[in-house]
């Protein structure tokens, strides 16, 4: 926590003044080495989301879930409803890595992957810049009245920005149908189309209203994660974090003071950490809920620093006991070792049933509300539900037979194409002779093969007369 006796600012937000009416903010634009390498990784990740619907493994895409006939391909891998016990898993790991993620780094998800602060400050941002200018020029125009140059700005910004939306509706719908299919619907006549159209007008207006409208609000008052940090961090946990030990007390820079001597710190108070952020914060206050650790005061305040001759990172990554101990780096404690130690443990065991997870999977039971039936040559019958999911790219042929030897089934066999439910009903015939009768039932296993292999055992019951 910042030296500062006044806490008023945990009181408010700093996007709403005190009548509650919205304080529209005009970040500056930011430049430096953080931005530089932020910049590394969202344009990758935006390149990968535009990308991943139209790269195939084996002939299906990299990425796809496909909710409406749930089935959902994960690296080339398709994955079924039988195969949900995989996704929850992955959820449990997925809370357990979050949680393990933001006790270490704080909020550093937030600055550097989030797809709200990369569309935003890398694409929707930027655009605005291009448009309008920097800080300074924003307020002017909106200041102005509705002059031919503010209409013709503005509505070429918020033209692209529909566009953009537009572009990445289109994309969302290509994880969910394939980039082939959406590719076929975009070439026909939209008449037939109507309901899609509808749905994905109304998903990009959403999608444009959030980034030019809605923007920081997002992460200062609707998304969970930000009310989770509360939670989660502790005095260890790394933030982008004001070195108030070294920056208090603050103090205008005058060329040639020696500020030791003149009771005054690193900080110069120029505010330019402030007029960065994209969420309105004053960073040197402390740890805040609406900061997303995106860097920008850090940029800032590098370089206004090197521009006075004093030491970089008054702002950086740090955790508060490193402030108070002078000591940099992470530090390991019991709560980040006990969520290692369970998430490792997840991981393994979703490693494990990855990859021997079967592409084939069959599933047999009697047929519900059924008995045996007596046949004409001294045999009995009992009816089965055969259930086969073909999880690959091939078709398959697939026969059964019993194992145990005292019944069978007739001849029969079933051709499976790729990527498809199978459900038959199928009969298993006994000699009366061979069943036991003193208990009115016998367990027996029958033989899944594919392509005359032996890919699954299935025991269940045949049922008959007692005694």
């Amino acid at each position: 926590m910042a030296n500062n006796s006044n806490e008023d600012f945990r009181e408010s937000l700093a996007t709403v003044d005190k009548s509650g009416k919205r304080i529209w903010l005009y970040p500056k634009k930011v430049k430096g080495k953080f931005f530089n390498y932020r910049q590394i990784v969202a344009y990758s990740l935006i390149a990968f989301l535009f990308a991943a619907p139209h790269i195939k493994i084996d002939g299906e895409p990299l990425l796809m879930f496909n909710i409406i006939e749930r089935k959902f391909i994960i690296f080339g891998k398709i994955f079924w409803p039988q195969d949900f016990h995989l996704f929850a898993l992955s959820m449990i790991g997925a809370a357990v890595f979050i949680s393990l993620f933001t006790v270490v780094f704080g909020r550093l998800f937030c600055g550097w992957v989030c797809p709200q602060t990369i569309f935003m400050e890398m694409v929707f941002r930027r655009i605005e810049y291009w448009i309008e200018g920097d800080w300074t020029k924003q307020k002017k125009l909106n200041k102005q009245p509705w002059t031919r140059e503010k209409i013709l700005k503005k509505t070429l910004k918020h033209t692209i920005f529909w566009l953009i939306s537009f572009l990445v509706a289109n994309t969302f719908l290509a994880y969910i149908v394939g980039a082939d299919k959406l590719w076929e619907i975009q070439t026909d006549n939209p008449l037939n189309h109507i309901s899609g159209l509808i749905a994905i007008v109304i998903f990009t207006t959403i999608f444009y209203s959030v980034f030019a409208f809605l923007r920081e609000q997002v992460c200062t008052t609707i998304c969970p994660y930000g009310r989770l940090q509360g939670v989660l961090l502790d005095s260890k946990s790394i933030n982008v974090a004001y070195d108030y030990k070294r920056g208090e007390k603050r103090g205008k820079f005058r060329k040639g003071e020696d500020r030791k001597a003149a009771g005054k710190g690193d900080c110069i108070d120029c505010k330019q950490c402030v007029h960065v952020c994209p969420t309105g914060i004053d960073i040197r206050n402390g740890t805040q809920l609406e900061c997303v650790n995106c860097t920008a005061c850090m940029d800032a305040c590098d370089f206004m620093m090197e521009s006075v001759g004093l030491e970089k990172g008054l702002i950086g990554y740090i955790s508060e006991e490193g402030i108070e101990t002078r000591e940099k780096g992470f530090q390991w404690n019991v709560r980040t070792i006990a969520y290692s130690v369970v998430l490792l443990l997840i991981v393994g065991v979703l490693g494990y049933l990855v990859f021997t997870r079967n592409d084939f999977e069959s599933t047999i039971t009697r047929l519900r509300g059924t008995t045996f039936q007596k046949l004409d040559n001294h045999k009995l019958s009992n009816t089965y539900n055969l259930s086969l999911v073909n999880k690959t790219n091939k078709e398959v042929t697939v026969t059964l037979k019993v194992l145990d030897g005292k019944a069978e089934i007739p001849p029969i066999q079933y051709d499976l194409k790729p990527q498809i439910e199978l459900k038959k009903n199928f009969a298993i015939i006994m000699d009366e002779k061979d069943f036991d009768k003193d208990k009115g039932k016998m367990y027996i296993t029958i033989g899944v093969y594919e392509n005359g292999e032996l890919i699954d055992k299935i025991r269940t019951t045949f049922i008959g007369p007692a005694m």
